[in-house]
């Protein structure tokens, strides 16, 4: 037992990036996980990480053991997700993660009515713009937008997602709406996290790099932007439908929109969902039924 513990230390310092975030997960202390890794190294006589005061790193013989102990820890979650399928209830820790914006304003609210419904389980929401590894930081799912790449992760569509071009009236007063992307050459382009907007030309396509003299990777800052007029912007349906219905935003160039993106929930593939993953998607996907539910 004491070997899996200092395997399992070593595991969640590679996975995690740091003795700090290792320490977290496995809800010890840092001098602990340093501990235990120390104990592995000298058990088995070879040295698996390079320690700086900025960052970890495998060494040759880490690198082979972290590659093969790491089937071990995974086996074993698979095993125990098998028990809890058999057994039919979601028990343990569901990890998730999304968009910091989107998370909190429509993923948290979902994850605290799926946790009345199963109280018996743990949650941890984690929202970010930065796009999390889930299998190597250890979550279960995550929400993600807009268009997905080529991945071994299993990715499931929740609803649609429609991304407008919206300027207030009052800055289409200054500067014409623009009727063609050539157009755009003008005007000031609000720019978002991407630094491009996601078009369709023609059927295809067209991920259009603009230009303008503001930026923030904030939907939020966005659209107060928009709403200020300071320019054109690129945001989400979620963001934009009521200032569209009031007047405060109008749309432009609708017919370069690009009509293939959505929301998924996106998990790693395993031969044995977890009951907790497979009953909060069915969740997830009754939730999105019609649309990106609003309360």
């Amino acid at each position: 037992m004491q070997h899996w513990e200092r395997v399992e230390a070593f595991i969640a310092v590679v996975r995690f990036g740091s003795f700090a975030a290792a320490a977290r997960e496995l809800q010890v202390s840092n001098s602990h996980v340093s501990r235990l890794v120390s104990q592995l190294e000298q058990q088995l006589g070879t040295q698996l990480l390079y320690r700086t005061t900025r960052q970890i790193r495998l060494t040759d013989a880490g690198q082979l053991y972290y590659e093969s102990c790491r089937h071990l820890f995974d086996g074993l979650r698979e095993a125990e997700s098998l028990l809890q399928h058999h057994q039919g209830q979601p028990t343990g820790l569901l990890k998730i993660t999304a968009a910091t914006t989107f998370g909190d304003r429509y993923i948290a609210p979902l994850v605290n009515d799926f946790q009345l419904l199963y109280p018996q389980l743990k949650v941890q929401m984690y929202f970010s713009n930065r796009q999390v590894e889930l299998i190597e930081e250890g979550f279960d799912l995550a929400i993600r937008m807009g268009v997905m790449r080529e991945s071994t992760l299993i990715a499931k569509r929740l609803c649609d997602r429609q991304e407008y071009i919206v300027g207030s009236p009052a800055y289409l007063a200054r500067v014409s709406a623009p009727q063609t992307l050539t157009d755009l050459e003008r005007h000031n382009c609000l720019v978002g996290t991407r630094g491009y907007w996601l078009l369709q030309d023609q059927g295809q396509r067209k991920d259009l790099v603009v230009h303008g003299n503001w930026q923030a990777n904030s939907g939020p800052a966005l659209v107060d932007a928009a709403l200020k007029g300071l320019g054109l912007a690129q945001l989400p349906d979620y963001y934009v439908e009521e200032f569209l219905a009031d007047g405060r935003l109008v749309a432009v160039l609708n017919d370069y929109r690009f009509k293939d993106a959505g929301v998924w929930v996106v998990y790693p593939q395993q031969r044995h969902l977890a009951p907790k993953v497979r009953l909060f998607i069915d969740f997830l996907a009754e939730r999105f039924a019609g649309g990106v539910p609003l309360g």
